[in-house]
This record gives C-alpha cells, structure tokens and sequence, in this order.
C-alpha cells in the first residue's frame, strides 16, 4: 500500500502572520503521519517560522531550489540552506517555474539531482497544456518530461521521489480535470516509470494528481487506484479546507 501524500503549494500567498495563524488553526489536526503525509509548501523567507510550529504530523516544503549547493546565484535557495533549516520537502518543476521562468527539462534534472543529494524529498510536477491534450499528445509530452526530469536517475533515488500530475490548463482556472482523465494520465505514469525502472519502482512511487484541487472534487479523484494524494493550490490556504483535504486521502 502507497502513504497517500496531501501537499499545499501556496506560491506567493500569505504573510508571515497568516501563515503563523494557519498553522496554529492546522497543526494540531492532522492525522498521524503513520496514514498520511501532510505537506505545506511555502515562501522560503517562512521556512523558520513554520517549522517551529509544525507539530509531530505536519511537514514543511520549499516550492524550488537552484541546482548548485553554494555560489554567485543571486535571489536563488541552495539546497544545503534548505537541509539546515530542516526543511523536508521540495516542489521542482512546477508549470509556472516552467511557463514564467524558463525552466526546462534539463534544469528540472538539475534540480532534482541536488534535492537528492541534499536529502531533500522531491515532488516532481509534470503536465501538458491544453492545446497539447486537444491534439491527443498528453502521453508524449509527459514521456519528455519524465525522461527528461529523470535523467540518470537510479531505481534506489526513485524511492524517495513524488510525481506530481498537474495538467497545465487545469492550475489556477478553475478547470479541472476529470477523476477519469487524471486516472488515465496518472495510470500511463506508473506505467512509463514500471518501463523505466521496473514493476517494484513503479508500484511503490507515489503519484499525485494537481490542478485546482478542492473538498468538492478531492474524494472522487483520490479514490483513484494510481492516484496517491493530491499537490493543491488555492484551496490549500483554508485552514479548514485543507485539515478536509488531508482527512479525505486517510480515507483512500
């Protein structure tokens, strides 16, 4: 049996005060980290304050790092920094790192190679835009992405690797995907990585579905058999909604 995995990705959302607020109103509630992961993905000027006040079932994430340990990279997060402050996990790779910032394939590896060697657990997004799914080409561009991002990558790294499938044309447009379509498209993941890296791989990693994610919609796409947990954005700065969220994939 997979851990599901609930992460709230809340990009350039809340101030230092809002965030201590939501965590005294979250931390408490969670359920045991024993049925769930429970993740809270944050600006990195946060990290500090937020892991403080985490309590024994809630983790906290950064939402990038740059893919050197040390240097002149102005404004960038190094993944030592982000160990120190014992930060736990990191998003790479998600579409508007993509879209706005030019990241690519090749950078997504970057990237990944120093969260896992920083000890650092990886969640890996992947997507296509909407254009791409009209034209029938979602499985050739998640199969780009994925060789791309797992480029000289061993089957024993994969062990501490999330995937996370966030339909582009789904995040933050109130679209969103199917329970039947995030199924599929999460189905042909385990099935690309069951080719990559081989049958244990691939039904011991975790797989997310993303892509405006909320209580009305969350019970139907985690009931789905490769569907592990869910990577969600705006609806993950409810308190409330969010202790709903993480409650739902227990029930899975």
């Amino acid at each position: 049996m997979r851990k599901p995995i609930i992460a709230g990705n809340w990009k350039m959302f809340k101030t230092r005060d809002e965030a201590i607020e939501f965590m005294y109103q979250v931390s408490e509630s969670m359920p045991s980290n024993q049925l769930v992961d429970s993740v809270i993905c944050a600006q990195a000027p946060m990290m500090r304050c937020l892991i403080k006040r985490q309590g024994q079932n809630l983790r906290i994430g950064a939402q990038n790092l740059c893919y050197e340990d040390q240097g002149a990279y102005t404004g960038e997060i190094s993944g030592q920094l982000l160990k120190s402050y014992n930060v736990d996990y990191v998003i790479i790779g998600h579409s508007e790192r993509r879209n706005i910032f030019g990241e690519t394939d090749e950078t997504v590896n970057k990237k990944l190679k120093a969260a896992l060697r920083n000890e650092l657990l990886p969640i890996v997004c992947v997507g296509e835009h909407l254009e791409e799914r009209e034209n029938n080409l979602t499985n050739k561009v998640l199969t780009k992405q994925i060789k791309g991002a797992f480029a000289d990558i061993s089957a024993i790294e994969m062990e501490n690797i999330v995937l996370a499938y966030e339909p582009i044309w789904a995040i933050g447009t109130g679209k969103t995907a199917t329970a039947e379509q995030a199924e599929e498209s999460c189905a042909f993941i385990r099935k690309l990585i069951k080719e990559m890296y081989g049958l244990v791989v691939a039904d011991q990693i975790r797989i997310q579905y993303g892509g405006s994610v909320k209580p009305a919609n969350i019970d139907e796409i985690i009931a789905k058999e490769n569907i592990d947990g869910a990577l969600i954005g705006g609806a993950s700065l409810d308190p409330e909604k969010f202790i709903y969220m993480v409650n739902a994939a227990v029930k899975k």
